[in-house]
């Protein structure tokens, strides 16, 4: 409460702290405690009154209250809770998802609120009512398409509440009437932002709803057709789209608006003053000017628009300028949002909400769901929450119920400033531009946070939440539900599920499919899909031909059945599929619900149809199930008739030395049967080929391939039991990156296993993918013929080539119990299979072996004892055999040789007929343990195979088989993994499962590793521990030693030295001369005998290390070399010893160096590299390369331990790291070319880049591209890299240039807009483009170049009468592009000035002719600023006159006006309105300039005196309808309104006496064409009148009567209303109403011109794209016209396009006839050097010339060229060769003629007197000739 009050200081009663909290609240102050602030005051000294006041209550108030200091210190500002929101708070918000029925809405400091359908407009409502009711036929537009998110939004609360699970639940509105409640009409001013939606669209434009009652907002098509081409995709505005609109014009007081929704109207619109703001009806995302009043440690407290006052939290502060603000700083900021209660206002200065209208990105920080382990503390805010920075920079925000799962009694002290904490991104808040996290633990640990983190097809867990008539509600997590549907509570339909299922219960379900939209997740509690092994298909492009997976039936029709997979993946299986034999009447066999195995036939993953069969691969007749295998490879199979896959008999023939010769029965045919294809336990192939005899049949045998014109069988159970599943992949196209097969190793190589596949396709599997473990030597792992089961990692279709993980983790299934103990079965059946062959021997010895059990107890004869300790023994059931005891297992009885006893069977190796027994005391009574199934026991290991071990349970004699290896790749172990005779393990009894001849089966059990008790220090030699101490040396530098690689690592090497020393090698000692790209320690290998020098030494630990308490244990390693240079003693060979950070300052800037990389960063962006061993280096992610490419995936581009040639800048902050470059840039040097990072875009100023080094640069708009456009800046995104060149250089920040001719200077580009380096490359008379940099007091500033600007005075602006220089403000935004003409420049002072007048510059009036402004009358541009001068001192002077002389001169001034000028002063005012209304400009009619082009504004100011006249009786008719409510005019009134009408009649006379005037009124129009049907400038004025009244389809009719008026013989005056109709099409129609009146106005008259004619609309009007496919299609109808040719090249050469005009006369030429190329080349020349390159221009013109020397008429073309656009050397030289031509002397002379007027008019009179000598000489050698 006591941060509410500070907070709302505004009335209430100050709460009094107790006495014993003072101290701490003392503490607080000082921890808070900003600079400047004035220090705490002591309580006062008390005097006399000590004894009249209690000292107590005197001191505590003030102790209290904190002093003067107290009273000062601002208040902290408020942040946004659910709390504080009442209903009509307005906010600023942003969208964050659109979903078909409402809006999630980001609103301040993570608040989340939603905007529901009928929440977004009357109109949409409305709409979306009649829809429903009346069933219209035409949809209305979704929400997705009105709303995108990150669209900023105004919005107000409308409900508060609370949902079924008790969560806060926050309506919103954004509903105009609500939103802008507070305004009326009569408070609407031109410039206000408003919020609104479309509620009717129009012929012309749209009604825009902006909420207030008896105002029509209008926004016509012209303006809205920018926001429809950039924000809206092309497309039109919809019903309930909303908008940012900008009010241009209020009319008839507010009852009519015209909008604006262009983006620089939008984007520069600021609340003003004069626009009556106040809190009362203030709006969120209004942008202001503000000034800092206080600055609080964590906020601010800004002033605004005269009187309100706002503050500024910390999340809203501008992240750039965070610490900087001061008292008094002017800033920019937006209104985020207001508190109707405590009427406080606060603001944000976040840069992207000082734009109106543009779209807010996501946060680009962690992820929802990542948990990010350290994140700093920023700030706490008591009672609101904790601001924290993440490791990566970024900033994340935490509310203050998400800091723990309970209550906190310190956070002031737990969350301190500094403080490290683990927490978990649980959403993004917009507004903020940061990441919600949340610190409780329960949120922390959860599996999945959203919808969307869950996938179809995982296995989760649940609790069971309620029991439903439609199936079982799962709570997964708090905040998610599943549901179980009824038909998948279990295999079959349950009658009764509640008595299977309880509310609590937790069951483990499967996931169907998940809509994240909906937020509904599909869950299956069907046992076959949640224990399924098969593939899980979760889209159709996973549905691959041939693959087999379990689904479940969802339809059951005659034709067959419909099976769903998981993701709502459905397939039909035909009826003739559904079996061998199709059922007649599916529904009667399979049921709704089913689960069935289906094998995919068919797939077309872009039609989503999935074609299923039900039956098994070998069930299908006539049908290939691996439909797309390779058609070769079937046939190679299929030659013999046994294809890969097929289950045949055998019947063995011979034995081979590796395998059986076998015949396939019945037919006979011959095969081979490998021996390590008999089984997947390796130990078991050698038995099965001994014991296997001729004759002897198998069954169950496998076709696997051919080899060596034999065909090749296999036996493995795993290889049977995944073909038997279902089809294989039989082509290489078919394997897919994800899958899991078994296979068989082929070879073994030491840089990893190859695999092969059935249909022979053959894998690798890298030494790094072998095994979860680190695998030394390949060969330790896996046997060649061994079984595995492979992971498809990567493939290569070029190649063919698989990569292969055989690591458990990735091909296990995760169920490491269940796979051993499958493995165990499989390995124990063999055993039984092997001993019914051996049974059937007539050996007595095999039969007797065969008959031996384990665990059967014998009577035998102790034999004799052996030197290694075993045991043997005789006897009558193991005669001939071998019978051994180890001397572990004699523990316990005394033996002697001849001594009968028990003996218990461990193991029987069917293979050397040795079996193996045990005399121990503990197994041999008589009393056995009942095995308790699914129990964890204790069991002593008895005996180890490869395969298995024999165990007893403790406490008993019941052995149990305990499996070895987990997984078919689980074949390596460490010698700690490795079990042993004695060792204690822990085991899980295997429930209700079959004995192995009456031992039941353990799954291992987790345990630590100890021996059994009595066995303790008896523990074998093999089984200690192999860890190996770190040895000490006694090598001295520059010994020279032999060792072995012991490791090969990127960057060093370890060997291995006798003594069992290790030496280290770093990767800069092992070459001498290293090139660029090479890994040095790619050359070496482990085992490689290598001799190096000791060049000194470093510290190692030991593994008995603690850096406290064992901090002793630590080794000297000796640092050795490889260089040969060394080596033979060239160059020195010991290590630079000394401080490492004056080792560093060694290194000089500039100087380069060879380093080699470690690794690169990503959190830090940076290459971390290494000079030297203990010399480390960062290379900035900028400086890694110029390439962008290469920027992209740096990780990639850089292999650890490659070379690399760095530059070397320095010593990092920290002292200890060197940073380099690899771009040969060590600093930022004028002309030096850099990437760069865009940081910031600011439209109409430029763009801030971050450089390397940490600086930061500035282009501005100059500086962006060689040729300027309208929008220099699109296409720049922050974020992305830019390729930058330095052009000047501030202490501040660096001055860049991102034009082509600066970044890339070794290649020529085009520049159409060069720099201008200073005012001496400027000269009076010069037209050149630029941007407007600012409108001030002055004129208009227009920004030249980076270093150049020159200034537009108010009179050298437009054509218009201007009275308000803020309509220039308005009007002329910042960043426009312009083109202005020098007047003056001043080189000593710098200043330039400029001329933006349409006659200096040819171009449109800056200003818009909509703004209803009068023309400059002739005089008045000279004399404006006279007239300036004037007015001031009549203004000066009226103010000293008495009001009565005032009031006569008035009246006077009235009376005396010729022509009656309507002015009227009233005497209560000092002005009245009519002044301020401009005076209509003399009505003149423009000529239409139609073969060149066409512009609507030709004699439309004669229109606006009509339209003038209308509008004053439309306003007078609605004032005479509230004449009631006007008081009663007074006689001098009466007497003015008299003579006021008198003046408007007379001037109607004269306008009607006039001959010469112009139509004002559609009947003066038709009058007109009634005496002029054929004129078609009538015509087109008549029209001009109707569009300007808006009046589109009337403008529409005109032209039409026009076509049918004009006589068929006036071709060219029927082309020009053709033409005007083109262009109202194009203006204000559509696509396909412009085609329909271009095929007719071809049709109707000459095809060419029309099209031409469309050709320059489109010019015209900037539909560029258009117009290139219309010039397109021209040159393939009129291919043979030059003209369209030269049109075509010349609005290329327009575009910048040079390229393409070069190549289009290329292609003219070859189309034109011959006899044209010659004049088409010259004019092709013309367009050069008009619009393209003047030096090409000339080089054409002298190709045709030398070719044609005697075409007089192309040197006279050439001649005027080169004197327009050339200089006066080009002219006469070129006049020269003219007159010195082989002509006839009639063209000479004419060439004289032009010789000598050009020397007249520019050059002196010695060059005309040399002329005519030259003419003279001439003469008399052509006399001479015609005399001889």
């Amino acid at each position: 409460m006591a941060a509410e009050d500070e907070s709302f200081p505004r009335g209430g009663i100050q709460r009094k702290a107790a006495t014993g909290k003072s101290k701490r609240k003392e503490e607080e102050d000082e921890l808070f405690h900003w600079p400047g602030a004035e220090p705490r005051a002591k309580a006062p000294k008390v005097e006399k009154r000590k004894k009249e006041i209690n000292d107590e209550k005197k001191k505590k108030p003030i102790e209290v209250e904190g002093g003067p200091s107290r009273r000062k210190q601002p208040p902290e500002a408020d942040v946004l809770t659910f709390k504080k929101l009442t209903v009509g708070t307005l906010l600023l918000g942003c969208v964050k998802e659109v979903t078909d029925f409402e809006l999630a809405v980001g609103l301040p400091h993570g608040l989340t609120g939603y905007v529901n359908l009928t929440s977004i407009c009357d109109a949409f409502t409305q709409s979306l009512s009649k829809q429903v009711s009346e069933d219209l036929t035409e949809e209305l537009t979704a929400l997705p398409g009105l709303f995108s998110p990150g669209m900023v939004v105004r919005c107000v609360v409308s409900q508060l509440g609370a949902t079924k699970t008790n969560r806060h639940s926050l309506k919103l509105s954004i509903n105009p009437k609500e939103v802008n409640a507070a305004l009326s009409a009569g408070t609407l001013r031109a410039g206000m932002l408003l919020s609104g939606c479309v509620s009717s669209v129009e012929d012309h434009g749209y009604l825009v709803d902006i909420g207030v009652k008896v105002t029509k907002a209008f926004l016509s098509q012209q303006k809205a057709q920018e926001y429809i081409k950039n924000r809206n995709q092309g497309l039109p505005l919809h019903v309930g789209q909303y908008l940012n609109v900008l009010l241009e014009v209020i009319k008839d007081n507010g009852r009519f608006a015209q909008l604006s929704v262009r983006t620089n109207d939008v984007a520069t619109a600021m609340a003003a003053d004069d626009q009556n703001w106040g809190f009362g009806n203030l709006l969120p995302g209004l942008v202001v000017n503000a000034e800092v009043q206080k600055v609080n440690p964590h906020s601010l407290v800004l002033r605004f628009l005269s009187d309100l006052s706002g503050t500024v939290d910390f999340n809203h502060l501008d992240p750039q300028r965070v610490g900087h603000y001061r008292t008094g700083q002017k800033v920019k900021a937006c209104v985020l949002y207001l508190h109707p209660d405590s009427k406080s206002v606060h603001l944000t200065l976040r840069p992207l909400f000082l734009q109106p209208g543009a779209v807010v990105q996501l946060p680009s920080g962690p992820p929802v769901s990542e948990v990010l382990q350290r994140c700093t503390v920023v700030y706490y805010q008591k009672g609101a929450g904790v601001t924290f920075r993440a490791e990566d920079g970024s900033f994340v925000y935490s509310r203050v119920f998400h800091l723990s799962d309970s209550k906190v009694s310190s956070a002031a002290n737990v969350f301190r400033k500094g403080s490290q904490h683990r927490c978990r991104v649980i959403d993004h808040a917009p507004m903020e531009q940061m990441g919600l996290v949340s610190l409780k633990t329960s949120i922390i640990e959860a599996s999945f946070l959203r919808h969307q983190d869950i996938l179809p097809g995982q296995v989760i867990e649940g609790k069971v939440a309620s029991l439903e008539k439609f199936g079982v509600l799962v709570t997964l997590t708090d905040h998610i539900r599943g549901l179980v549907p009824r038909t998948h509570l279990a295999n079959v339909p349950l009658q009764h599920p509640e008595k299977m299922y309880n509310v609590g219960d937790k069951i483990k379900c499967r996931v169907l499919k998940v809509n994240a939209e909906t937020k509904r997740v599909t869950l299956t509690r069907k046992k076959t899909l949640v224990g399924s092994k098969l593939a899980i298909i979760t889209s159709y492009a996973e549905a691959v031909p041939g693959q087999v997976a379990h689904g479940y039936i969802v339809c059951v029709k005659p034709f067959g059945c419909i099976v769903c997979f998981y993701g709502d993946v459905r397939g039909l299986v035909p009826r003739q599929e559904l079996s061998a034999q199709p059922p007649a009447a599916p529904e009667d066999v399979f049921y709704v619900g089913q689960v069935v195995k289906a094998t995919v036939l068919k797939c077309n993953p872009a039609q989503e149809k999935l074609l299923l069969s039900f039956m098994s691969p070998r069930e299908g007749t006539g049908r290939d199930p691996a439909a797309g295998a390779d058609g070769g490879q079937q046939e190679r199979e299929g030659a013999t008739g046994y294809p890969t896959g097929k289950v045949v008999d055998v019947k063995v023939l011979a034995k081979a030395k590796d395998g059986l010769e076998v015949s396939i029965l019945p037919e006979l045919t011959a095969a081979f049967l490998p021996t390590t294809h008999l089984s997947d336990h390796v130990s078991n192939c050698p038995i099965l080929a001994e014991r296997l005899r001729v004759a002897d049949v198998i069954s169950g045998v496998m076709c696997w391939g051919r080899a060596n014109n034999r065909i090749i069988l296999c036996r493995k159970p795993a290889l049977l039991a995944f073909v038997e599943q279902g089809p294989v992949a039989k082509d290489f196209t078919e394997l897919q990156v994800g899958m899991v097969m078994p296979a068989i190793v082929k070879n073994i190589m030491p840089y990893g296993v190859f695999v092969e596949f059935a249909h022979g396709h053959v894998g690798l599997a890298p030494k790094a993918a072998m095994s979860d473990k680190f695998v030394t030597n390949t060969g330790d792992h896996f046997v060649v013929g061994q079984t595995v089961v492979a992971m498809v990692t990567n493939l290569d279709a070029e190649k063919r080539r698989a990569l292969l993980s055989l690591k458990v983790s990735d091909c296990g299934s995760g169920d490491a119990d269940r796979e051993s103990l499958a493995l165990l079965r499989q390995y124990l059946a063999e055993l039984e299979l092997i001993g019914a062959y051996m049974g059937r021997r007539d050996s007595p010895v095999v039969a007797s072996l065969s008959r031996l059990v384990i665990g059967e107890r014998l009577e035998l004869t102790v034999d004799a004892e052996r030197p290694d300790g075993t045991v043997s023994f005789t006897g009558e059931p193991v005669a001939g055999l071998i019978v051994t005891a180890s001397r572990y297992h004699q523990r316990g009885a005394s033996l002697s040789p001849g001594q009968k006893m028990t003996a218990v069977v461990l193991f029987i190796d069917l293979l050397s007929s040795t079996v193996y027994v045990s005399v121990r005391p503990e197994l041999l009574r008589p009393t056995v343990k009942k095995a308790r199934g699914a129990v964890q026991q204790s069991a002593v290991v008895q005996f180890v195979t490869p395969d298995l071990a024999v165990g007893s349970l403790s406490g008993s004699s019941q052995l149990t088989f305990i499996p070895v290896a987990a997984h078919l790749n689980d074949t390596f172990h460490f010698d700690s993994e490795k079990l042993c005779e004695g060792q204690v393990v822990s085991v899980k009894v295997e429930a209700g499962s079959k004995n192995h001849q009456g031992i039941p089966l353990s799954a291992r059990g987790p345990g630590k590793r100890r021996r059994a008790a009595g066995d303790r220090g008896r523990e074998p030699p093999e089984a200690a521990p192999a860890t190996a101490p770190l040895v000490q040396h006694s090598l001295c530098v520059g010994d020279t030693v032999s060792g072995t690689v012991k490791s090969v690592r990127p960057t060093c090497l370890t060997i291995a030295l006798s003594g069992g020393v290790t030496g280290f090698v770093h990767v800069s000692e092992i070459l001498d001369q290293v090139s660029g790209s090479v890994v040095p320690t790619a050359s070496h290998k482990i085992g490689d005998t290598v001799t190096a020098k000791v060049i000194g030494c470093k510290d190692t630990k030991s593994h008995k290390f603690l850096p406290i308490t064992h901090s002793r244990f630590k080794v000297t390693t000796p640092v050795l070399t490889l260089r040969p240079s060394k080596l033979s003693g060239r160059d020195g060979a010991e290590l630079q010893e000394g401080d490492l950070v004056d080792r560093l300052r060694a290194f000089k800037p500039g100087q380069a160096l060879t380093c080699y990389v470690y690794r690169y960063y990503s959190a830090k962006q940076c290459l971390d590299v290494e000079v030297t061993h203990d010399i480390h280096g960062n290379v900035e992610l900028l400086l890694l390369s110029l390439n962008h490419k290469c920027m992209k995936h740096p990780e990639r581009a850089f292999q650890p331990g490659q070379a690399l040639t760095a530059t070397v800048i320095g010593p990092d902050s920290s002292g200890t790291r060197l940073c380099l470059s690899l771009t040969g840039l060590c600093s930022l040097d004028e002309g030096a070319v850099t990437l760069g990072i865009i940081r910031k875009v600011v439209p109409g100023v430029g763009v801030m880049v971050s450089l390397p080094l940490g600086t930061t640069g500035r282009a501005g708009l100059c500086d962006v591209t060689d040729s300027y456009s309208e929008a220099p800046l699109e296409g720049l995104v922050p974020g992305s890299l830019v390729r930058c060149c330095v052009i000047s250089k501030s202490q501040s920040q660096l001055g860049i240039s991102l034009r082509k001719s600066r970044v890339y200077p070794e290649k020529q580009h085009s520049v159409c807009d060069p720099e201008l380096a200073s005012i001496k490359n400027l000269w009076k008379g010069a037209v050149v483009r630029g941007y407007v940099k600012d409108v001030g007091e002055l004129g208009v500033y227009v920004s030249l170049s980076a270093s150049l600007w020159g200034l537009v005075q108010y009179q050298h602006v437009t054509d218009y009468s201007v009275v308000d220089n803020r309509i220039y403000q308005e009007n002329i935004p910042k960043g426009k592009l312009v083109t202005v003409k020098v007047l003056s420049t001043d080189v000593q002072s710098g200043l330039v000035g400029l001329s933006l007048l349409p006659a200096d510059t040819r171009n449109p009036d800056l200003l818009p002719e909509s703004l209803g402004l009068s023309h400059k009358e002739p005089n008045e541009k000279e004399s404006k600023t006279t007239e300036r001068g004037k007015r001031k001192r009549r203004d000066s002077e009226r103010e000293q006159l008495p009001s009565k002389i005032l009031k006569r001169q008035k009246k006077q001034r009235l009376e005396g006006t010729d022509g009656g000028l309507d002015v009227y002063c009233r005497e209560e005012e000092e002005s009245d309105t009519e002044l301020k209304k401009p005076s209509p400009a003399k009505a003149t009619v423009a000529r239409l300039q139609l073969p060149g082009g066409f512009a609507w504004d030709a004699g439309l100011n004669t229109i606006a005196p009509a339209l003038q006249g209308q509008e004053d009786m439309s306003s007078d008719s609605e004032e005479e309808e509230s004449t009631n409510a006007e008081p009663r005019l007074s006689r001098r009134e009466k007497e003015a309104s008299r003579r006021r009408e008198e003046v408007e009649l007379s001037r109607t006379e004269q306008r009607l006496a006039d001959p010469t005037r112009q139509p004002q009124t559609a009947d003066d129009f038709d009058r007109l064409v009634l005496s002029s049907p054929s004129n078609s400038i009538v015509w087109i004025q008549y029209m001009a009148f109707h569009l300007h009244a808006t009046e589109i389809e009337k403008a529409r009719a005109v032209g039409e009567r026009a076509l049918k008026t004009i006589s068929f013989r006036e071709e060219q005056e029927k082309l020009n209303v053709w033409v005007a109709l083109l262009n109202l099409e194009n203006l204000y129609g559509t696509e396909e109403s412009l085609t329909r009146v271009f095929e007719r106005a071809v049709q109707n008259s000459e095809p060419i011109k029309v099209y031409q004619k469309l050709a320059g609309v489109y010019s015209r009007s900037e539909k560029y794209k258009q117009a290139d496919s219309l010039y397109n299609t021209m040159l393939r109808r009129f291919r043979q016209d030059s003209s369209v040719w030269l049109s075509y090249a010349s609005f290329l050469l327009k575009q910048g396009r040079a390229e393409g005009g070069h190549a289009l006369l290329q292609r003219a030429l070859k189309c034109l006839p011959q006899k044209e190329h010659v004049d088409v080349i010259a004019k092709f020349a013309q367009l050069e050097f008009r619009m393209g390159d003047a030096e090409r221009a000339k080089a054409m013109f002298e190709n045709t010339l030398s070719s044609y020397p005697k075409r007089t008429d192309l040197w006279s073309v050439y001649i005027d060229m080169v004197v327009k656009y050339g200089t006066q050397e080009e002219v006469r030289h070129l006049l020269d060769r003219a007159v010195h031509l082989k002509a006839a002397p009639k063209k000479i002379k004419f060439f004289f003629k032009r010789y000598l007027d050009y020397e007249r008019k520019q050059g002196s009179a010695e060059r005309v007197r040399a002329v005519k000598e030259k003419a003279l000489a001439y003469v008399e050698s052509r006399g001479s000739m015609e005399g001889s």
